[in-house]
């Protein structure tokens, strides 16, 4: 996707979430699709698959605006959301969002469970680092030279935590300064002084080990005393929990420290709401806004769909106004075809349906606000 984005570097700068039915378009006499109707529940009894390869996509160009695909699994009796997300590489807001109305430590067994493992791309350079806080995503883009010299362009997606309400993670430009293995914390004074008033005093030098909140990786960014770093407790990827750092699953951060040099850029951008084209499809994917943003999420989507319609030179296209209306209304996090005019859509019931692989018995229930 071509960047529109224009943020300034933060040198001298302010730094400043499918149940069993979805809606999905009627076809009227003449071949246009109107209102949303709901869509059948997945047949349980149909043959599962393997899960796809979801943490590492490769792109078709560098203009490419939508990753992965729409996944639904039947849950155990003992699953939990937290445990679900993990074992899928999501986080448990995005999880709980795609699934209203599921409850999230007793899901039931049978229960369908959609993963958000289908994407539109931020409106941001694939280049580096980019982070979306409202879909609580990271993306890794990276681009290899084939034995042929052909460009070989892929994008590595993984759920992160951020900075709950009152420390927010900072949006802007960055870049990573240091990388550090095993890294010893620093809680900075604000923190320990929020931790003594609520009668947790914390030392002023957490050493390595398992009590340690930044885990055993951390990216260090250009914006003073935020990093990008694992955790000691994984429950609480894909939530707002930290004190504004980012913090990921302890498998996905070391995979990205090995991977990622210092000086790498990070574009840090706040889009609940987000269109993307694929295969002539039109997508619109709307998140829960964090909760200090009052945008009005229904002029958003019409400001991105128009901006859509640009890119693609086709502004005269006609767009289903009530499926645009209810994803607005509904902020499930999932992308979904909104062109009035194109191709038949294929019913949630066609969601392609994997193995259950949430490990048996294993359960986290915490998470930190740390940093």
């Amino acid at each position: 996707m071509n960047s529109k984005l224009a943020i300034g570097l933060l040198a001298g700068a302010g730094f400043a979430l499918l149940g069993g039915c979805v809606f999905m378009p009627a076809v009227d006499q003449l071949g246009r699709e109107t209102a949303a109707t709901a869509a059948a529940a997945p047949d349980p009894q149909a043959p599962r698959l393997p899960s796809l390869e979801t943490r590492h996509i490769d792109l078709q160009s560098d203009e490419q605006e939508v990753i992965g695909e729409l996944q639904v699994m039947f849950a155990r009796d003992e699953n939990t959301f937290v445990t679900i997300a993990r074992a899928y590489d999501v986080g448990y807001e995005e999880l709980r969002a795609a699934n209203p109305g599921v409850d999230v430590w007793l899901p039931g067994e049978g229960t369908p469970i959609y993963l958000p493992t289908a994407l539109v791309l931020p409106d941001a350079p694939h280049d580096g680092i980019v982070l979306n806080l409202p879909s609580m995503r990271l993306l890794y883009f990276t681009t290899t030279t084939s034995a042929a010299g052909t460009e070989l362009k892929s994008v590595t997606s993984h759920p992160i935590g951020i900075g709950r309400e009152g420390w927010a993670t900072p949006t802007g430009v960055a870049e990573v300064t240091q990388k550090a293995r095993d890294p010893t914390w620093y809680p900075p004074a604000s923190v320990r002084a929020e931790h003594a008033e609520l009668g947790d005093p914390l030392p002023s030098i957490v050493p390595p080990g398992p009590d340690n909140p930044l885990g055993a990786f951390a990216l260090r960014l250009s914006i003073p005393g935020y990093l990008i770093h694992g955790t000691n407790k994984p429950a609480g990827v894909g939530m707002r929990v930290s004190h504004g750092c980012i913090r990921l699953y302890p498998e996905d951060i070391q995979a990205l420290f090995e991977r990622v040099p210092a000086g790498t850029p990070v574009y840090i951008v706040d889009q609940p709401v987000l269109a993307g084209w694929r295969d002539g499809r039109l997508y619109l994917e709307v998140h829960a806004p964090l909760a200090e943003d009052q945008r009005d999420l229904a002029a958003e989507a019409a400001r991105v769909l128009g901006a859509a319609l640009e890119r693609a030179g086709r502004p005269e296209l006609t767009l289903d106004q009530a499926a645009i209306a209810k994803i607005v209304d509904e902020r499930r996090g999932i992308p979904l075809p909104v062109l009035g005019l194109s191709a038949p859509r294929p019913q949630l019931a066609g969601v392609r349906i994997i193995e259950n692989t949430v490990p048996i018995g294993e359960t986290e229930t915490t998470a930190s606000n740390q940093p």
